[in-house]
C-alpha cells in the first residue's frame, strides 16, 4: 500500500495560484480536470472534489422520504414569515 502523503509546505505564486504537489494529489485521488470545491472552515482552506460534497449531501438527506420537498417547505416558511412581517 502506498504511503499516504499528509503534509507539505506549498507557496502561492504571484497570481495567487497554488500547486498541489503530485504525491498529495495522488493520495487524495485528485486528477486533472476534477472540479474542486474550496471553502474556509475555522481559518483553514478545505478542498474537496465536487462529487464528494454531492455524495455527502445525498447521504445527509437520504432518510427523507421522496414525498418530502425541502424546497417547498422552505418556500412555505418564507411566505409565512413575509406575511408576519407585512402585518407588523
Amino acid at each position: 500500500m502506498p504511503k499516504l502523503f499528509t503534509q507539505t509546505e506549498v507557496q502561492l505564486d504571484p497570481q495567487g495560484r497554488l500547486v498541489i504537489p503530485a504525491p498529495l494529489r495522488r493520495s487524495l485521488g485528485f486528477e486533472s480536470g476534477d472540479h474542486l470545491i474550496a471553502r474556509m472552515e475555522e481559518g483553514r482552506l478545505i478542498l474537496e472534489k465536487a462529487e464528494t460534497v454531492k455524495q455527502r449531501l445525498k447521504n445527509r438527506f437520504a432518510h427523507l422520504p421522496p414525498t418530502v420537498s425541502l424546497t417547498e417547505e422552505l418556500i412555505a416558511e418564507r411566505r409565512q414569515e413575509a406575511k408576519r412581517e407585512a402585518n407588523e
